[in-house]
């Protein structure tokens, strides 16, 4: 029997999803990000504050206290992983 919305729920742990924030701290042992984002309407989240692991160390190199970035992320289980950031 199919739950009503879980369909939607696995499809977005497949999809990638776009936000534009304010990075707030960089945690470069722990491959992670805080950044405060805007809405994310395909998430259906309000505009908050967040930590998300990088999917690349690499990335983090991108991040800086304060610095306004574009960036793309999936669901993976419970964390949430950003691909790509501009």
């Amino acid at each position: 029997m199919e739950m009503k919305g879980m369909g939607a729920d696995r499809k977005s742990e497949a999809q990638s999803h776009k936000g534009v924030g304010t990075v707030k701290k960089v945690d470069p042992a722990g491959g992670k990000v805080t950044i405060a984002h805007g809405p994310i309407p395909t998430m259906k989240w309000p505009a908050m504050s967040m930590t998300f692991t990088v999917k690349d160390k690499a990335l983090l190199g991108k991040f800086s206290q304060d610095k306004k970035v574009e960036f793309e992320f999936v669901e993976q289980g419970s964390n949430y992983v950003i691909t790509s950031v501009k």
